[in-house]
């Protein structure tokens, strides 16, 4: 008799005589009630669901030592056949965008108390326009004096040279008032740019981005308390990990999103690469440079794809459909013999993964039929179809 066979119906004369024993019991004991039966047939249904397990797992160790124990019934998958695609893997990192021209705007000279501010945070500027102006009341005395001096210097030079023409006085007197008249128009020069010192102007032309600074406050050297930035130009900063460093180099190509701008993708190449790792957070800076565009803001949030692996004619699977067992890594493929499909283990070798695809540099050819549906409990050599 048939091993599949005779399995079942050893089942089913074990479930009929579990029920006939409850039965008998049930019966000499006088419980007949509904609720009893309800109990009675649950414990039964648990009793049929462990001996149906039992049985399928005796029927699939029997098909596999002995398949002509019973026609088989072929599994159904889904078939993809392979072939080369351009295959490119990218890393991805969060990256930040800032402005190539940032300029810190600090008092030439000493500086002082602001005495009026003419642009407010946003406002556009161009180079050279005036900014601030601060307290000029001591410059402005020290130009009136170095004028007063330099007008008596001159006067007593006139007196001077005039005497000398007519063979009058001594030649060394003559000298000496020159040289004052040009020490006073040194310190005339020094007091005009003093004077002008008190004026604080945009070196860069772009939007005045931040500004703290306020009436009647000091400015000093070193401040940061106004800050312009030129807007067309931009760079998107982001910092790599120091595993990349041998695949990201000046030149790398790279794809960039912008969160929020929706269909906004720039691509580029990388710009600049630092020399220098972060010992915190053990990565490196890497700078790309990207078109003027009037959505884009400094200091957005950019999602950046840094493109560190390229091939032409790659054979790629998706990843779900690739299996590991005792041996390595395999996949299950179609293979058709004497009219029938079975499913057939081949091992692969990796490469590089990325989004739900996997490159394969090993083991899989053009054409073969991978199995991209239905693998999940499929053994080698299991009869399969497509329909």
């Amino acid at each position: 008799m048939n091993k599949i066979l005779t399995v079942k119906i050893l089942a089913v004369v074990f479930v009929s005589s579990l029920f006939l024993t409850s039965c008998g019991t049930d019966a000499a004991s006088g419980k007949g009630s509904l609720e009893n039966k309800k109990k009675q047939l649950a414990a039964l249904k648990d009793q049929q669901d462990q001996l149906d397990k039992k049985v399928s797992a005796l029927e699939k160790e029997i098909l596999k030592e002995d398949p002509s124990a019973v026609p088989e019934k072929p599994k159904l998958v889904a078939l993809t056949a392979l072939a080369p695609v351009s295959f490119t893997h990218y890393i991805d990192l969060q990256g930040n965008v800032d402005a190539v021209n940032t300029s810190y705007i600090s008092p030439r000279g000493s500086g002082g108390v602001v005495r009026a501010a003419y642009v407010l945070k946003g406002d556009p500027v161009k180079k050279g326009q005036l900014l601030l102006k601060l307290d000029d009341a001591i410059q402005r005395q020290q130009l009136v004096n170095a004028q007063t001096q330099l007008s008596y210097a001159k006067d007593l030079y006139a007196r001077r040279k005039n005497l000398w023409d007519q063979k009058i006085g001594m030649e060394v007197d003559l000298i000496n008032a020159k040289n004052q008249v040009d020490q006073m128009e040194s310190q005339l020069k020094i007091a005009q740019e003093q004077l002008d010192f008190t004026n604080v102007y945009a070196d860069i032309t772009g939007v005045v981005d931040d500004i703290t600074i306020k009436v009647g406050e000091s400015f000093a050297p070193g401040s940061q308390q106004l800050r312009l930035v030129n807007t067309n130009n931009l760079k998107v900063v982001v910092q790599v990990p120091e595993g990349y460093q041998e695949r990201v180099r000046v030149g790398t190509p790279v794809k960039i999103a912008f969160p929020g701008l929706n269909n906004k993708i720039v691509t580029g190449t990388v710009h600049v690469t630092g020399k220098v790792i972060n010992t915190g957070s053990r990565t490196f800076a890497v700078e790309i440079r990207i078109p003027n565009d009037k959505d884009i803001r400094a200091n957005q949030v950019a999602v950046v794809k840094i493109q560190d692996y390229t091939a032409n004619n790659a054979l790629t699977i998706p990843v779900n459909t690739l299996q590991t067992d005792e041996k390595g890594k395999y996949v299950l493929v179609g293979v058709t013999d004497n009219g029938k499909t079975h499913a057939k283990k081949k091992t692969v070798t990796i490469g590089q993964l990325y989004a739900d695809k996997i490159e394969v540099k090993g083991g899989l050819q053009s054409g073969d039929q991978l199995i991209t549906d239905g693998f999940q409990g499929l053994y080698d050599g299991q009869l399969i179809t497509t329909n």
